[in-house]
């Protein structure tokens, strides 16, 4: 019975995708944190799809596709942080003209280029099971980056979360912290999006991040826990779609966004409970 169980982890592609997702988890549990406590998940999802006009122009012209998405998701990043203070409109409303504007220019752009078109599937959605070692070394350079830049920049980047103001006063300069920060989302997700799509990329980003805030209190531990999280979704996700059929990558996503739904509805039972057995 526990060798049928195990099956799947025997076979080298399933093997690599497993080391890929665990990679993959450790990165985005380093960056998610941030994106979630900071109120930038519409940035992070909005940049997962704009980065589709660098990608195109990259296959075009026989370029690498991670430098080109890394390029337009700068270029949208840019284009937040310029237009941030704009009174005429809310930052929420820059990020969605920017990601329509991107996502329509990638797609006219992949709609004259017949060799790029029938990759749009793959750039969507992924395939973990496709990783191959190249990929491994690029998303164990990218955790290697990140990790020591998070280091370094751990205080401006604490400060810059809760309180702009005093990180000012401090001296820890919150205007490079936060174009730091983007510059590491766009890594994150340039990476992510060449291994494992976006849709995994950006599911890996947010869930595991979300749902580790609500069983952990302090960031060290909540980036622990959701590296935890993102690493069993993996496992879980694979053994799922080798077993039921399915995508692999969209349903280690799906599996990420049931743990948080899980841990959510269990935090809101005991609180429930808490309520009930508390003093009238």
């Amino acid at each position: 019975m526990l060798t049928s169980l195990l099956e799947p982890f025997t076979v080298s592609f399933v093997l690599r995708a497993l080391l890929g997702g665990v990679l993959l988890a450790a990165v985005c549990a380093l960056v998610g944190v941030w994106v979630i406590a900071r109120g930038m998940t519409f940035l992070g999802e909005a940049m997962s799809h704009g980065m589709l006009p660098g990608v195109a122009i990259a296959s075009i012209v026989g370029g690498n596709l991670v430098v080109g998405a890394a390029a337009s998701a700068l270029a949208m990043a840019g284009g937040v942080t310029a237009l941030r203070n704009s009174r005429e409109f809310g930052r929420d409303t820059t990020i969605g003209l920017l990601f329509v504007g991107m996502l329509s220019a990638g797609v006219i752009l992949v709609s004259h280029s017949r060799s790029f078109a029938t990759d749009l599937t793959a750039f969507l959605f992924g395939d973990v099971l496709a990783i191959r070692r190249p990929d491994l070394i690029l998303l164990a350079g990218a955790l290697v980056l990140v990790a020591a830049v998070s280091a370094v920049a751990y205080r401006p980047f604490l400060a810059l979360t809760f309180d702009p103001r005093k990180a000012r006063t401090l001296g820890l300069r919150p205007d490079a912290a936060n174009v730091l920060m983007m510059v590491l989302l766009t890594v994150t997700m340039a990476v992510a999006f060449s291994v494992v799509g976006t849709l995994l990329a950006f599911g890996m980003l947010i869930a595991p991040a979300a749902a580790a805030m609500l069983v952990a209190r302090r960031l060290p531990a909540v980036m622990l826990t959701s590296f935890a999280i993102g690493s069993a979704a993996t496992v879980i996700g694979l053994w799922i779609s080798w077993f039921a059929g399915t995508a692999a990558s969209a349903t280690i996503a799906a599996v990420t966004v049931l743990i948080f739904f899980v841990l959510l509805g269990a935090r809101r039972a005991m609180a429930a409970v808490a309520s009930t057995a508390g003093p009238s």
